[in-house]
């Protein structure tokens, strides 16, 4: 069997109406006599010659009546034309989608375990799709078609929509893992007073917990460190009307941030529409709907009249933030964060009282 190791495919396409333009000279027909001849319209001829009309089976058979030549002529012209021209088009729209694909952080993605990155760049842009779970680069702007607006630029951190669209995704996947009870308000609400008690344990035994609790509640709660190009500390958006998911980057890797953004994130839940995705970091939009996630959170984690009281007294040693946070049921950690955050406190000051984490691996 013989193969064919190189194949010739030209990057400039002839119209087939040409050919049959140059027919026409060489036998001194004018179109309009070739129209009268075949009984294809003037204005039909003109589309064909200029290759805006494609020369159909029963097209060809007039021709071949008429200037001699073979049906199979015309029609292999036609195909190798429409073939040259789908081949330019599909370079052109592969060039465009390895343009895109340079903005998502594949390597990282590979490294995570995320996906697999084969040297063949075709392949890869495969297996990046396939992670989003789109056809193609065009139904990325579908899925994500309002997040490199909602995810304005700051002058200080570069974003790419590409990689905080793919942190997002693989929240999204996580989320399927988790299996959630029909979305109760109520219940959601009153859950959240009880969850301040997890504040003072460890990773080891909050995380788990905390997803266990929400889901029966019909949230979904995930942990995905973030990608470069993002500055995305958590997100909060809608899979379906009866399961929402709050999605965390342990961004700042201290729990007076975690848990900040947790509870910024369920209000959101509680307080705002199910057809809106919230992205909170430093370039996330801020806004009325912010300022009422921030105050939600700020008085699910300290009441306002307690926080208050404790200013009022001006009692800021580590031991005080200690004693003033087992009284509330918090970790003194998240006491420190809102006295820095509120100015009483600087921000060098009692750091030794909040807890670091680290990613595994």
């Amino acid at each position: 069997m013989i193969k064919v190791k190189n194949e010739f495919h030209p990057d400039y396409a002839v119209p087939p109406g040409e050919i049959l333009e140059y027919e026409l000279e060489l036998r001194a027909m004018s179109q309009k006599e070739l129209s009268d001849r075949t009984g294809i319209t003037s204005k039909h001829l003109i589309s064909i010659i200029k290759g805006d009309s494609a020369i159909t089976p029963q097209t060809a058979i007039k021709l071949e009546r008429v200037l001699g030549m073979p049906v199979d002529y015309w029609l292999n012209l036609e195909s190798q034309y429409r073939e040259i021209l789908a081949r330019k088009s599909e370079q052109k729209q592969l060039e465009r989608d390895l343009e895109w694909l340079k903005r998502v952080p594949v390597n990282e993605m590979a490294k995570r375990g995320w996906i697999e990155k084969p040297k063949d760049k075709m392949e890869v842009l495969d297996r990046v799709l396939k992670f989003f779970g789109i056809a193609s680069v065009a139904q990325w702007d579908d899925i994500w078609p309002n997040l490199a607006v909602a995810y304005r630029q700051h002058q200080k951190h570069e974003v790419f929509p590409e990689a905080v669209s793919a942190w997002l995704r693989k929240g999204e996947l996580e989320s399927h893992k988790i299996q959630c009870n029909k979305f109760d308000k109520s219940g959601f609400k009153a859950l959240l007073s009880d969850l301040r008690e997890l504040t003072t344990k460890t990773p080891e035994n909050f995380v788990p917990e905390l997803q266990q609790r929400c889901a029966n509640f019909g949230v979904a709660v995930v942990f995905v460190p973030a990608l470069p190009k993002t500055s995305v500390s958590g997100a909060t958006r809608w899979l379906t009307k009866d399961k929402a998911l709050i999605q965390l980057s342990l961004r700042y890797k201290s729990n007076d941030h975690l848990w900040f953004t947790f509870f910024h994130e369920a209000g959101h839940i509680l307080l705002h529409g199910k057809k809106e995705m919230f992205l909170e970091g430093t370039n996330g939009l801020d806004g009325k709907k912010e300022e009422e996630a921030d105050k939600f959170a700020e008085e699910m984690l300290i009441p306002r009249a307690e926080f208050n009281a404790f200013v009022k007294a001006r009692n800021f040693y580590a031991d005080d933030i200690s004693r003033f946070a087992d009284a509330i049921g918090i970790a003194p950690g998240i006491v420190v964060g809102q006295l820095q955050h509120k100015k009483f406190l600087p921000q060098n000051f009692c750091n030794e009282l909040k807890q670091r984490y680290k990613w595994e691996g």
